[in-house]
């Protein structure tokens, strides 16, 4: 498949991931603050955004799907960001040792492990919002406020909302896979062998994503990893406190 892509400014390559419901355009305020030094490639993964729909998706799948891309765009080398379900794929494309030259990992509140359901609430309110029903924005978001209460999700979900060719109001995301084959989100990344790169994880302070018990899963498949925490961040560091998370990841890319 060919993987929907933006990309912005010139210098060595930095491929990001987005997460759960997300497109590579919720990246886009730090891509622009990054293209001055570095050729910043937005992806939207597989079942979400622009890029095509898939009937079976796994960590091995949406990783090969990024793999090709990137040798559909002769990258041979690149950093390689993710967030949350994104930041596993980009584990699981590291730990894959595929042809692509990894030089730095960073990985955006997620650990290697398998988490237990946590999105029940936000696959009942889309699949009881009946789009064909509603006007305009606005009326999905009133349509959504009983089953999502935080402003917040519900504004980072309605980026994905748009008009399709028939003038109808759609979701970008592939809601019944998500939703179907949610158990193959909430995995762990497969892994055989650990990825030897330097590799940061950045972690919300306020979010539970990663806890100290995750360390050893870290340590044993990321043996050079390290970490650092932004204060009055949760799932979202990036889009909360994007100094600060700019800051630690200008640092790490400059870094020898």
């Amino acid at each position: 498949m060919e993987l929907y892509s933006d990309t912005l400014g010139s210098g060595p390559d930095l491929v990001i991931l987005h997460g759960l419901f997300g497109s590579g355009d919720n990246w886009r305020s730090i891509a622009k603050s990054l293209s001055e030094h570095y050729r910043v490639h937005l992806l939207d993964l597989p079942n979400h955004g622009r890029s095509p729909w898939v009937k079976q998706q796994s960590y091995p799948v949406f990783a090969r799907a990024v793999s090709d891309w990137m040798s559909s765009q002769d990258i041979k080398q690149t950093a390689l960001l993710g967030h949350s379900m994104g930041g596993k794929v980009a584990m699981q494309l590291a730990l894959n040792h595929c042809h692509v030259q990894i030089d730095k990992l960073i990985i955006v509140d997620i650990a290697p492990r398998a988490y237990p359901p946590h999105h029940q609430d936000i696959f009942n309110a889309l699949a009881n919002t009946d789009l064909t029903r509603l006007k305009n924005r606005s009326d999905v978001d009133d349509a959504l406020k009983d089953g999502i209460e935080t402003t917040g999700i519900r504004q980072f979900i309605l980026k994905s909302l748009y008009r399709n060719d028939n003038g109808q109001l759609a979701w970008r995301f592939n809601l019944d896979a998500l939703q179907q084959q949610y158990n193959t989100i909430a995995s762990e990344p497969d892994f055989d062998h650990p990825f030897n790169g330097p590799t940061l994880f950045i972690k919300g302070m306020n979010s539970q994503y990663i806890q100290s018990s995750d360390q050893s899963a870290i340590t044993e498949r990321f043996p050079h990893a390290t970490a650092k925490i932004i204060e009055g961040a949760g799932h979202w560091p990036h889009a909360e406190k994007p100094a600060a998370f700019l800051r630690i990841l200008e640092r790490f890319l400059e870094a020898g």
